[in-house]
């Protein structure tokens, strides 16, 4: 729910049209991302057409998986307003859900023109992060995706934030933990991290999307617990204890943030798999021989041959084959006789 805003959502209007914020951000994550994946694609001489065209792909489809995520755990919301669900610029997506969509769509397109998903992956894993990083500035606008109160003078003093965003953060007349910056600067910190792992020989081929899914969701687990806006469900209490339990070193910093309903936070449930799952597969794949490539390798479409033009050689000549012209033959074509071998 969007609540009383100090920024105006509305970026302009033309007519009745009129361009939001929250889509201006999240186009410009889009942008920049596809710049990050095209610039380190030249590297391995994949060429630009191929990452717009996933971009094209992968966009809509993490979109609409975004929000179905988003819609599902909160139907309450949305069954009786059905077409409310379709009102995407006013907020309400989930991240897990985009890179649902983001990663199917992908591994479809990627498969389809012969590459290895987890090379494309690994080129593609820091503009997912620095994408994550400026979308949450779509949030920031529409006032959502915030924490629990806190006061004025945290914001100002502790955090020393800009009047901008310490008046955004004023909602239901209290001052909020700011998470989507938290989150913000968490993924600009894993977007260097990114850039320096991918220099590393020893990185093997799928290690940098597991990575990025390592790193976003320590981040994301213990960033969620501040808030108070969580998708959540009821689950069992061992489940909450748990969970809980290793939420609990943020507790010298800040205290939870209380959600409406459930007592399992769907994101930071989803993290937790997601770190245990990563490293495990990590370390599966290395053991069972499916890392053999490094990050640096040269990647190669198995479909590369397939663009080859009709009747081409497979190898070229060997160089003696000119030598092999025979005197008589060369009189035919009255050319001179080099004794070099060269005509």
């Amino acid at each position: 729910m969007i609540h009383s805003l100090a920024l105006d959502p509305i970026a302009f209007a033309i007519g009745p049209l009129t361009v939001h914020w929250y889509g201006i951000i999240l186009g410009t994550a889009a942008l920049v991302g596809l710049a990050l994946a095209v610039r380190e694609g030249k590297r391995f001489g994949i060429i630009p057409d191929f990452f717009m065209d996933l971009l094209l792909i992968g966009v809509p489809s993490s979109v609409i998986a975004a929000r179905l995520y988003y819609v599902a755990f909160r139907w309450q919301d949305y069954k009786d307003d059905p077409i409310a669900i379709f009102k995407i610029w006013e907020g309400g997506i989930a991240i897990y859900g985009a890179l649902i969509g983001a990663l199917v769509a992908g591994f479809l397109y990627i498969r389809r023109k012969g590459y290895s998903f987890w090379r494309i992956a690994d080129i593609c894993a820091p503009s997912l992060i620095a994408g994550q990083a400026i979308g949450r500035w779509g949030n920031f606008v529409n006032q959502e995706a915030y924490g629990s109160p806190v006061t004025e003078g945290f914001l100002r003093d502790a955090l020393h934030l800009p009047n901008f965003i310490v008046n955004q953060m004023y909602i239901d007349e209290v001052y909020r933990h700011p998470t989507f910056l938290y989150e913000s600067v968490w993924n600009v910190a894993g977007l260097l991290l990114l850039f320096g792992l991918r220099r590393l020989p020893i990185v093997r081929s799928g290690e940098l999307l597991l990575g990025y899914f390592i790193w976003y969701s320590i981040g994301r687990f213990f960033i969620e617990g501040l808030r108070t806006d969580s998708l959540a469900f009821t689950g069992p209490k061992w489940l909450e204890n748990l969970l809980e339990g290793l939420w609990s070193p943020m507790l010298l910093l800040a205290p939870p943030g209380k959600m409406d309903y459930g007592n399992i936070r769907i994101s930071q449930l989803v993290a937790v798999l997601l770190v245990i799952g990563a490293i495990a597969l990590i370390f599966y794949r290395r053991a069972a021989g499916y890392a053999k490539e490094r990050y640096s390798d040269p990647i190669v479409s198995t479909k590369a041959s397939a663009s080859a033009p009709a009747g081409a050689p497979e190898t070229a000549a060997p160089a003696s084959a000119s030598e092999e012209a025979t005197t008589e033959e060369r009189r035919e074509r009255k050319e001179p006789h080099d004794p070099n071998g060269t005509v």
